[in-house]
């Protein structure tokens, strides 16, 4: 749903943080293109795929100057100091309307008084307002000199993300944990618009389910694959399937039991397959949203998943009156195990058709609509009155 035709005289860029990979967020940029596709697209870098290049309606996003740093496609995450420097090097200075799509420093674009500018937040960083201690720990951080130098980055971070949290006129948070999380970082309020969903892709399979769970995700350390993993070795006789690729992907293995599969980077029409022939779909991660249990669920199927974050909010446990899953209260493998156990001796409440319903109360086409009218209602309120925040 494209916005209304005086919204569309506008002049809009959309600034993602960066563009290198196609996950959760590069699906959420996709569809606020398909509300503004006429935008110009903005990011630190852009080293996407022809394939993924598609999604985007085939734009090049204009980038910063950690582009052209020698071996930057693989290694720009290590220019981390770097990146308030270069989100503020973009010029977005002719727009009319500037829409940053921000788990990092997007929302830090520079703008000025006649613009204005909402940020679709995925979440404030991460690792400089809750988990500095995790992931200092994947960078090798956590003592001696390194720490000291690390704590003096994260804490210039963390003070320049607040200072460039008023720059933006009004935010948009992906789930109510997220608008908890802006308001507790930021002091300021949010609107909550969930993420998009393509339950038109994810649909129910023809054939029957295998008796194999299934954990798909990018396999980094807050996602607690390594909690799953640990698990299902504990239950040799249940069947678990692992798909996704990341760093935690050797350590997994190593700890893992022979009831575990390990299927790596799947393409979107082999998750499609796994997700369709899964028992359940499970998930640990304490996430901000959670796109991965919501496509198991347009698949039809139960998700078994740790119910702090985004999940308490896209899975039904089974105190509803017409549950989709079951959630867990402790991150660890314990609770997890009982959760499976209490799965399956309440499955039989748990039905294809009320997965699938829950899944598209989140759909495309329902995001579409709700983010253009939130934004158009934005647009004339901004119009019509004095800029509500200082640039």
């Amino acid at each position: 749903m494209p916005v209304d035709s005086s919204s569309a005289k506008l002049r809009v860029a959309i600034v993602h943080d960066w563009l290198d990979t196609w996950r959760g967020g590069e699906n959420t940029l996709a569809e606020i293109l398909g509300v503004f596709p006429r935008a110009d697209l903005y990011a630190l870098v852009d080293f996407l795929s022809a394939d993924d290049r598609s999604r985007l309606l085939g734009k090049r996003a204009q980038v910063s100057f950690l582009q052209r740093i020698p071996g930057a496609a693989r290694k720009f995450r290590v220019l981390l100091p770097l990146f308030p420097r270069a989100i503020e090097s973009l010029d977005v200075s002719d727009y009319d309307l500037v829409i940053s799509v921000s788990h990092a420093v997007a929302k830090g674009v520079r703008t000025h008084a006649r613009q204005l500018h909402i940020c679709y937040c995925l979440t404030p960083m991460r690792y400089v307002w809750d988990m500095r201690e995790r992931y200092l720990a994947s960078v090798g951080a956590q003592n001696g000199m390194r720490r000291v130098f690390a704590d003096k980055i994260l804490d210039r971070l963390r003070q320049w993300d607040l200072d460039a949290s008023v720059r933006v006129n009004g935010f948009i948070a992906i789930s109510d944990s997220i608008r908890e999380r802006i308001l507790r970082c930021y002091g300021r309020k949010a609107t909550v618009i969930h993420p998009p969903v393509d339950v038109e892709y994810f649909t129910p399979g023809a054939g029957s389910s295998t008796a194999a769970y299934v954990t798909a995700s990018h396999w980094v350390a807050y996602k607690r694959i390594d909690l799953i993993v640990e698990a299902f070795r504990s239950m040799p006789e249940r069947e678990l399937i692992v798909a996704g690729p990341g760093p935690e992907m050797s350590r997994a293995r190593e700890a893992s039991g022979a009831n575990v599969e390990f299927v790596g980077e799947v393409s979107r029409e082999r998750l499609r397959e796994i997700l369709r022939a899964a028992r359940a779909f499970v998930f640990a991660a304490e996430e901000d949203f959670g796109i991965a249990p919501l496509e198991a669920q347009a698949c039809g199927k139960p998700v078994i998943a740790y119910q702090r974050g985004g999940v308490g909010e896209t899975v039904r446990g089974l105190d509803a009156l017409q549950p989709t899953g079951v959630l867990f209260s402790e991150q660890t493998a314990r609770s997890l195990r009982d959760a499976l156990i209490a799965f399956e001796q309440n499955a039989a409440r748990i039905t294809p058709e009320a997965c699938r319903a829950n899944a598209q109360r989140f759909g495309r086409d329902l995001f579409r609509r709700r983010f253009a009218e939130h934004v158009s209602g934005m647009i004339d309120e901004f119009n019509g009155s004095p800029r509500a925040a200082a640039c």
